[in-house]
């Protein structure tokens, strides 16, 4: 589906360059391109807070872009000289934010694995929600994420399994955390869309 085609439909839609429609684009510049023949299978699904707790300001953004000031809280000396990104931001509000085209890596997950593979991001989609591992995510997001899961699995058919964060790095990682309803997700999701960890994995 072209972009004219998402806008005029009101469907999510990613195009053939890994751009998704519609969705606010803010380019992140930490990415890279993916390993040659790296087909994409999997959705990790993060949260994010900045500062932690809080909701709605510039922080995940300036974060993403190496714009994040280490002066403007005490948490964010602890990142100074950190290159993140994700592909997507979904806000509490369900706005989708996009920092990368899903063609290239994004460099979301970090050391992690699944299904015996290492090197997540070579493979994987990261998408963050704006939330903290205890506190409920929102009606909004849920739909968002169900929406987006399903348009990236229409583009890329291999995409075949969603996992959170704490999935892919078990011990050093913990988000999305219990807060996150995996089987509302699932719900939202339907028969055609990615499996989720413990609901349906008769999808993989």
């Amino acid at each position: 589906m072209t972009a004219t085609a998402a806008r005029r439909t009101g469907r999510l839609a990613i195009d053939a360059g890994g751009r998704a429609h519609p969705a606010r684009w803010i380019p992140s510049p930490n990415h890279d391109r993916r390993p040659e023949g790296a087909a994409l299978s999997l959705i990790v699904v993060h949260g994010i807070s900045l500062p932690p707790g809080s909701f709605g300001g510039a922080g995940i953004v300036d974060l993403f872009t190496n714009r994040l000031d280490p002066t403007a809280h005490p948490y964010y000396e602890t990142l100074v000289g950190l290159r993140v990104s994700a592909h997507f931001c979904i806000r509490r509000g369900g706005e989708l934010v996009q920092f990368v085209r899903c063609r290239d890596r994004a460099w979301h997950a970090g050391v992690s694995s699944w299904r015996g593979r290492g090197g997540c991001n070579d493979f994987s989609i990261g998408v963050e929600l704006e939330g903290t591992d205890v506190t409920p995510y929102t009606a909004a997001q849920y739909r968002r994420l169900a929406s987006l899961a399903r348009a990236l699995a229409r583009r890329y058919p291999g995409l075949v399994e969603m996992a959170g964060h704490a999935d892919v790095a078990p011990g050093r990682k913990t988000d999305p955390g219990p807060a996150f309803d995996w089987a509302r997700l699932s719900a939202l999701l339907g028969a055609g869309g990615p499996a989720v960890p413990g609901v349906r994995p008769d999808r993989v």
